[in-house]
């Protein structure tokens, strides 16, 4: 491993606005950095403003999230496992078309469930061997309770929320730490059009300064904004026969 004033970084799904915060956030504070996405082609501008900015190394590497099969390789073809390996992935998808159309709803669970389980897996096995590293997977309140509203994607996170947690408990005495990061509303292209409470939605930037203090606090699992951990206490503790009444 590099020293931990100068830790390698691993963004995967380093595309999306909360990668690119991720990434910032990272080589503000001097880290190199590996920048996945499925086209890597599309990462070329933000590693060239990162390399530029802050000075620091940059790489970018194809990956696909659903690609399963090639997630090993992918590793390898890292050529170095990084010290800290982050998960952005996800995919909000559409509730209404995806309770009718499996396969609609299938490509929810394996973006935001199947795949990003199966990359942090080989990542925790190859960080045990090692012995230390940090992995950090952002999921979502959506995890907490399902609800009517986006119960398809909350049910991917729940497991998503789940994996890491059990990931967490078993590599607690390898040395490796494993932190769930739970952001709530995030104004981006993909909740673009949502009427968001402004008290309850972040920024991309605010999500990246979160992720980067947690690990450096050892966090296990935070919300972006602690506001949201009052909330899902309130929506997990309602009684099912008053939960079902109610339309969230």
């Amino acid at each position: 491993m590099t020293t931990s004033s100068s830790p390698s970084v691993l963004v995967l799904g380093a595309a999306s606005d909360v990668g690119r915060a991720i990434a910032a956030e990272y080589a503000r504070t001097g880290a190199s950095l590996i920048l996945a996405a499925r086209r890597a082609a599309r990462l070329d501008p933000d590693a060239a403003d990162l390399r530029l900015r802050y000075a620091v190394e940059v790489r970018t590497a194809e990956f696909d999230v659903l690609d399963t099969a090639g997630h090993q390789a992918f590793l390898d073809g890292l050529g170095v496992l990084p010290d800290i390996a982050v998960c952005v992935v996800g995919l909000l998808g559409d509730q209404a078309r995806a309770q009718n159309d499996f396969a609609a709803a299938e490509l929810i669970i394996r973006s935001n469930y199947v795949g990003p389980a199966s990359i942090l897996g080989e990542i925790a096995n190859r960080m045990e061997v090692r012995g230390g590293g940090v992995i950090i997977g952002v999921s979502s309140v959506a995890g907490d309770r399902g609800r009517a509203s986006n119960y398809v994607y909350g049910s991917a996170k729940a497991g998503l929320t789940a994996f890491l947690s059990g990931l967490r408990n078993r590599l607690a005495a390898p040395g490796v730490r494993v932190i769930t990061v739970k952001p709530g509303f995030i104004r981006t292209p993909m909740t673009a059009g949502m009427a968001l409470p402004p008290l309850l939605t972040a920024l991309p930037e605010e999500v990246g300064r979160a992720v980067v203090a947690a690990a450096r606090r050892g966090r296990d699992v935070i919300y972006v904004r602690p506001v949201w951990c009052g909330i899902m206490a309130v929506i997990c503790h309602l009684p099912e026969r008053l939960f079902k009444r109610m339309r969230i």
